[in-house]
């Protein structure tokens, strides 16, 4: 019995994971994927917003740098344009110091450098009165040189270090010419560089960010340490592994990564740029935090209702249980009538399985029967047909043989009047004999009356004689035509006599062919009859067939619906064997965590279990 509870107990437990975790689970997926979605959106907004705060604050980088470069370059211009058709140094000093008042602290010197050089008696100008050294000669200068080379346009030299304050500047310079175009000289000033990089400075992008000045080739204008301005390029050190070329063409843009971001903006005229680059977590931080916060509270959430969900679902139980003894007591009652009728079914369907089985062989036997049948008819059929055929032939033999009969006496007919036309001739031909005698005498008269003239008379002995030979040739001629006319009688004569005894023949033969075209009828019309009979018959059998087909049909289908019916007994057996098991696991399976029912619930369990473990 302990162990019986020991497995109840179990069993409760498992029951009571599986519920729990099939409570939390879904909200938990549902949670995850929200909060992921939520992180998704909010990053792209995030990526968004960081795209538009640095183009903001590098726009603001650069209005800050070129509005303090901004009053140096225009006194530039300024002193350009007074000092053009000046070459006096008192009045060139006098501008120098004019325009210089309106420096701020960027500018360190305001010079002006002519074009003769100092060792050919020179001035070197300068708003501080600052003497150069032995040696220096401003027309040797880079700022002076580039300068001259741009013709006019605003100069920027790289960084060198101011020998009045030792700091590291940059010299803006630009050349002054006169009214004929000749070059007067050079007018420069000197930006100091720390002063840039204080007013970059004002403007904080994150909290981690950097920004520097870096030239066309991105070599460092400003850095924390002023050795390395002008010896380490920026793209060495940066984590930026785009197109260095692409990178500083000289628009603004801004470019993240998954770790940082980077921005860039050209300075004016100046061929300097401002670059910007920090850390993703600067702006990332905050918001990772809030939404890190908001999934586990929404995870806690999630957890609290699913226990509230299973507590309630724990109370549900306990009402169930007692519906559960209920329904075990009624699934009971269930198996054992379904086992009754699942055995009557049993011996039901095997008695029907005997008929269907004698009705096959019947159906089996009646079917040859009607297939022998329909052969002796489908004989009779073809000799009815060989029959009605040959009956046919007699009769197109019989027509013509009376065809033959008509055309031999027509034959005769013909023969017979022929003869009668050859009577005729033996008569023309005794005329043709008497006028050729006739012609003989007159030919005969003639020779003798040619023989009593004189020479004239030859030519008349002549054609008597023609005539005369010609008459003989007549006698002849007749005399051969007779012969041929008597050789002709004597064949139409025995073509007559021969041709009388072939329509005997032909006469005897139409009398045996209609005997035979009557003893013929006689066999059709007893074929018809047999071929008939032997239809009604298969016609018969085939009814019989049928009719056993639907009675073996019938008695399949109700062969199958008593399998159906004992099959569906033993589902409902089964399903009441399933239904007493879930009875009796809903009657013992109470709220597992509930530590606070008595003993008598303990022992219910127990009893329920045991129960469970006989019925299995």
């Amino acid at each position: 019995m302990s162990g019986l509870n020991n497995f109840g107990k179990m069993l409760k437990q498992k029951k009571a994971k599986k519920l729990f975790w099939g409570m939390l689970g879904p909200l938990l997926i549902v949670t995850i994927s929200a909060c992921s979605f939520f992180y998704y959106v909010s990053d792209a907004i995030l990526k968004e917003y960081m795209k538009s705060q640095l183009e903001l604050s590098v726009e603001k980088l650069n209005t800050n740098v070129s509005d303090s470069m901004e009053p140096i370059i225009i006194n530039v211009d300024n002193f350009v344009t007074f000092s053009a058709d000046y070459n006096d140094e008192e009045i060139l000093t006098l501008l120098l110091n004019a325009f210089s008042s309106k420096l701020d602290d960027y500018a360190s010197m305001l010079y002006f450098a002519p074009v003769k050089k100092l060792s050919e008696g020179g001035k070197f100008l300068n708003n501080i009165g600052w003497v150069p050294p032995e040696g220096f000669e401003p027309t040797e200068r880079v700022w002076f040189k580039e300068a001259v080379k741009n013709q006019g346009k605003t100069t920027f030299s790289t960084p060198y270090v101011d020998v009045n304050t030792g700091k590291l500047c940059v010299a803006v310079s630009q050349a002054v010419y006169n009214s004929q175009g000749q070059l007067n000289g050079v007018i420069g000033c000197d930006i100091l560089l720390d002063h840039l990089v204080a007013s970059i400075k004002e403007i904080k992008i994150s909290k981690n960010s950097r920004l520097n000045l870096i030239t066309q080739d991105g070599y460092f204008l400003t850095h924390e340490d002023p050795e390395q301005v002008m010896k380490l390029n920026w793209f060495d050190v940066t984590s930026y592994s785009g197109d260095k070329n692409e990178w500083l063409n000289g628009e603004t843009k801004n470019y993240l990564d998954k770790k940082n971001y980077y921005a860039v903006c050209k300075i004016g005229n100046a061929p300097w740029y401002i670059v910007v680059e920090g850390p993703m977590m600067d702006f990332k931080g905050t918001l990772s935090n809030v939404i890190i916060t908001f999934e586990i509270l929404l995870i806690i959430f999630s957890i609290i209702v699913s226990i509230i969900n299973i507590n309630v679902i724990r109370k549900m139980r306990k009402d169930e249980q007692k519906l559960a003894n209920q329904l075990f007591e009624d699934a009971q009652s269930l198996v054992v009538s379904s086992k009754e009728n699942a055995a009557t079914a049993q011996d039901q369907s095997a008695a029907v399985k005997e008929i269907v089985a004698t009705m096959e062989d019947n159906t089996a036997l009646g079917e040859d029967i009607s297939q022998r049948i329909q052969d002796v008819s489908s004989v009779a059929v073809k000799t009815n047909n060989i029959v009605a055929e040959g009956v046919s032939f007699i009769e197109a033999n019989m027509k013509q043989l009376e065809e033959i009969a008509n055309t031999n006496l027509n034959t005769i007919k013909g023969i017979k009047s022929l003869g009668e036309k050859i009577e005729n001739i033996w008569s023309i031909v005794s005329l043709i004999n008497s006028v050729a005698d006739q012609a003989k005498i007159i030919a005969f008269n003639a020779e003798l009356e040619a023989n009593n003239t004189n020479s004239s008379g030859k030519n008349f002995h002549i054609v008597a004689n023609e005539i005369r030979r010609l008459a003989d040739g007549i006698i002849e001629s007749t005399k051969e035509i007779k012969t041929r006319i008597t050789e002709i009688q004597e064949s139409s004569d025995d073509l007559i006599l021969t041709s009388e005894n072939g329509t005997e023949k032909i006469q005897s033969g139409v009398e045996n062919a209609k005997n035979l075209e009557t003893r013929f009828e006689s066999i059709k019309n007893a074929s018809e009859i047999t071929a008939e009979s032997a239809e009604k018959i298969t016609t018969i059998i085939q009814q019989q067939t049928i009719a056993g087909e639907q009675i073996l049909i019938t008695l399949k289908q109700i062969s199958a619906g008593v399998s159906n019916f004992s099959m569906a007994t033993e589902y409902i057996s089964q399903a009441s064997e399933n239904l007493k098991t879930v009875a009796t696991e809903l009657s013992g399976s109470k709220d597992d965590t509930d530590e606070s029912d008595d003993e008598d619930s303990d022992d219910t369990k127990s009893e329920t279990t045991a129960d469970k473990a006989d019925s299995e």
